[in-house]
């Protein structure tokens, strides 16, 4: 919000106070600002008195003007079309700043000219608020301007304006009142109220307007009549405000009520009561219906916006803008004055899908139930003295808010306590009474009486939060805590994460950090709907769900990369997962995806295409890392969103630790492979010593041997066989490939297993290896029945 120095001076005296020191006394108070500076940022700017002009001899649009600036006469070349000998004008001395440049001593068209005369639009004012004159030609001061005096002064232009940052909870501080109760509060000063009274005449406006408030968001309906106005130019101070405060004045009657919106924060809406009729009803709008507003446009209304109407249609969207039939316009001779309070809600959702206006705004933050008639009276007095207006007896409407100030009680001690300090009762009634806050002691307790202008102030908490800022947060002693000093290190957990993390990527995974946050439909996979954790005030629908598994998280980054051209996402993440029992409870998961091709031999470049056996392999090599790999077992498992026939739970001797597997095909139409383990309970179990040998010097020779097994059989019973067929000279076996298909019998699979062997004493032969699988071919024949592919 930008504050004008000279509208703030009209309510407290600041005086003697410079603006800058003003904006850093209320940021010391809890407040921000963005900027500090002069509404019109020109200097070195005089009253000029054009003593003599003359066409230039060659040119039919510049002059050659003698000017009076009261301790010299210059000449200057101007090439205004309103120029002319005996107008009061502003010149720019030579060296004046202005937002085009600096003013120099120049020659123009052969002439010297030693300044500038100026048109307002030269001067910084924003076109927005100037008159088409006002632009397009120089400034016609009044005759009885004092010549050599400072123009922006003369006109009252000299003003600073600082732009406050106001947090959204302070609705007082929407207005010149609230804002000069703040910096009354800071100085220790007291405030003025602007003057609100006028000669009223016989006639009651209750005798002329049935005020009908038909819908419970409308707490309040005030109007007042004037009537015989005369629509015109407003005064001067007035539109200097305005401008200061970035609202474009229009005439005397519209600046009006937003000059009183900007004293008391409390929006004003005016009606031409010729136009309005004798009948005010609030209501809700009914669906479909239509309303052209102020600003020409035709909105569609429903049932969530609320209306002023007369007996026949809707006149007016409250909270928001006016309706364009009932407009003031400058043959307007009476006006209806409204002023309300509507439901905040309900403005905010009209003012976001039909208009925001600085009304909207205010409606949206709440409005002091005890500005609404001072309000109104002021608009009304305005409008006499302005306007010429005739003030009707009275004010007409509905009142159903509550007046009295909020009841807090808080303790000395509690406040002392909050804010780490030693006050005492002395230094928190100063405060609090600074705030004009009416204040009693009793017992070791304050009473405090809030008046209903401060809508943020409500529990205990919001009065030590006043106390604090107005007695001053820099008056704190800082005092370091007092801690015990323990050696720094890593927990049991953070440990284990950080072993997984390194064996993974070593493995060729990438680590990820996603979301903890998920849909309700993510949120749902892989797990039942049972014990999740919802926001109660969720930014979106799309995070809305805290996760029960990292899987949907690796998922959706699976889909964003297939989508982006990816040919194989192989990732992992070490997270939490969040679920509701009898409480709330927080676990650490370990998890992991991988698709597409897996570097199966990154010495040689071999690549493979992922399958439920790449993904085993890389969790038995983590699992063997961390001493467990004696006890590990894969189980056959059906789980929800997981392949029916490849899928296994992960076993640490009877403990299930995770499980793994393909996602169904009805989650993901791609061949994903994933898991997620429990690492709780990988950290629960016994880990035997790990033992290292050195590599074999000699070569390793490699068999592949593919058999012919029942669909129902297990590869773990095939490879048990193997292993203890082969004897000690194999150094590792695993399954590399499954098919079932042509030249495969029903109901069988074709199993092939990578047997490799190895010797630490000398090179294997051929023969020696050959009669070792040929060994393991026979045992596997006799005591599973397989026959080789």
């Amino acid at each position: 919000m930008k504050v004008s120095r000279k509208f703030l001076n009209d309510y407290i005296d600041i005086d003697g106070i410079s603006t800058q020191d003003l904006a850093d006394k209320l940021v010391s108070v809890g407040n921000e600002y963005d900027s500090v500076s002069k509404f019109v940022p020109a200097t070195n700017l005089v009253i000029g008195h054009v003593v003599e002009c003359e066409m230039h001899p060659e040119s039919k649009k510049l002059h050659i003007c003698k000017i009076d600036l009261g301790d010299e006469i210059v000449q200057i070349v101007c090439g205004a079309p309103n120029m002319r000998k005996g107008l009061k004008v502003i010149v720019a001395r030579v060296g004046a700043n202005l937002p085009g440049g600096v003013i120099k001593k120049t020659k123009l068209a052969g002439y010297e000219s030693n300044g500038m005369v100026c048109a307002f639009s030269e001067l910084g004012i924003p076109h927005k608020f100037l008159r088409k004159e006002d632009i397009e030609g120089i400034y016609e001061l009044p005759e009885d301007a004092p010549v050599g005096e400072d123009p922006l002064k003369y006109l009252g232009l000299d003003d600073e304006v600082i732009d406050f940052d106001f947090t959204s909870n302070r609705a007082d501080m929407l207005s010149m009142i609230g804002i000069a109760y703040e910096t009354g509060a800071a100085y220790g000063k007291d405030i003025k109220l602007p003057e609100n009274e006028c000669e009223e005449i016989a006639e009651d406006v209750n005798d002329i307007y049935k005020i009908d408030v038909k819908t419970d968001k409308c707490m309040a309906y005030l109007g007042k009549m004037v009537r015989g106005v005369k629509v015109g130019e407003s005064p001067e101070f007035i539109r200097n405000r305005l401008m200061a405060s970035d609202i474009r004045p229009i005439n005397n009657v519209v600046d009006i009520s937003n000059y009183v919106m900007l004293e008391y924060g409390t929006p004003l809406h005016f009606f031409d009561a010729d136009k309005l009729g004798n009948k005010v009803i609030v209501r809700d709008a009914k669906k479909g219906e239509k309303l052209v507003t102020l600003d020409g446009v035709e909105r569609k209304l429903d049932e969530s916006d609320i209306v002023i109407a007369n007996d026949k249609e809707a006149v007016a969207l409250a909270g928001v803008m006016g309706g364009l039939d009932t407009e003031v316009t400058s043959e307007t001779k009476n006006i209806f004055i409204e002023c309300a309070i509507f439901d905040k809600t309900s403005v905010r959702v009209t003012s976001k899908k039909i208009l925001r206006s600085e009304s909207s705004n205010r409606f949206e933050k709440g409005i002091d139930p005890n500005r609404i008639l001072p309000a109104i009276k002021r608009a009304a007095y305005l409008l006499n003295k302005y306007a010429g207006g005739s003030v009707l007896t009275g004010v007409a409407g509905v009142d159903k808010t509550s007046k009295e100030d909020k009841v807090i009680k808080v303790t000395l001690d509690k406040i002392n306590k909050v804010l780490g300090m030693s006050l005492s009762k002395d230094d928190v009634i100063d405060s609090l009474e600074r705030l004009k806050f009416k204040v009693s002691f009793d017992n070791g307790e304050f009473t405090v009486l809030v008046p209903t202008r401060r809508l943020d102030v409500n529990i205990r908490e919001d009065i030590i939060e006043e106390v604090g800022r107005i007695y001053g947060y820099d008056k704190i002693k800082g005092v370091l805590p007092e801690v015990s000093i323990k050696c720094g290190g890593r927990s049991k957990l953070e440990e284990m994460n950080r072993t997984l993390r390194d064996k993974l990527i070593s493995l060729g995974l990438n680590q990820v950090l996603t979301y903890s946050l998920l849909s309700d439909r993510q949120s749902s996979l892989f797990n039942d709907d049972k014990n999740k954790v919802y926001l109660l005030n969720p930014m979106s629908e799309d995070r809305k769900v805290l996760r029960t598994t990292l899987l949907a998280s690796l998922l959706e980054v699976f889909e964003y990369n297939y989508a982006h051209n990816a040919e194989s996402v192989n990732i992992f993440e070490t997270a939490s997962v969040y679920f509701t029992d009898d409480d709330y409870s927080e676990k650490p998961r370990i998890a992991g995806l991988m698709y597409g091709d897996y570097m199966v031999n990154a010495w040689e470049g071999i690549k493979a295409r992922v399958n439920f056996y790449t993904l085993k392999g890389v969790l038995t090599n983590v699992i063997e890392y961390l001493g467990l790999g004696s006890r590990l077992r894969f189980e056959e498992a059906q789980r929800k969103d997981m392949h029916p026939y490849r899928c296994a739970n992960i076993l640490i001797g009877r403990e299930v630790i995770g499980f793994m597997g393909q996602v169904h095909p009805s989650v993901c139409d791609k061949e994903v492979y994933v898991f997620e383990l429990d690492v709780d309970k990988i950290m629960n179990q016994k880990v035997k010593n790990i033992k290292y040998k050195e590599y074999s010097k000699y070569p390793s020779v490699s068999k592949d041997l593919a058999f012919l097994a029942p669909k129902d059989m297990k590869s773990e019973d095939i490879l048990e066989v193997i292993k203890r067929s082969a004897g000690r000279l194999l150094s590792d076996a695993f399954v590399f490939d499954v098919y079932e298909g042509d030249g495969v019998s029903d109901g069988m699979k074709s199993i092939a297993y990578n047997l490799t062997f190895t010797s630490f004493d000398r090179t294997l032969s051929d023969e020696e290896v050959n009669k070792i699988t040929e060994n393991v071919v026979k045992n596997v024949h006799d005591k599973l029945g397989l026959e080789l592919r």
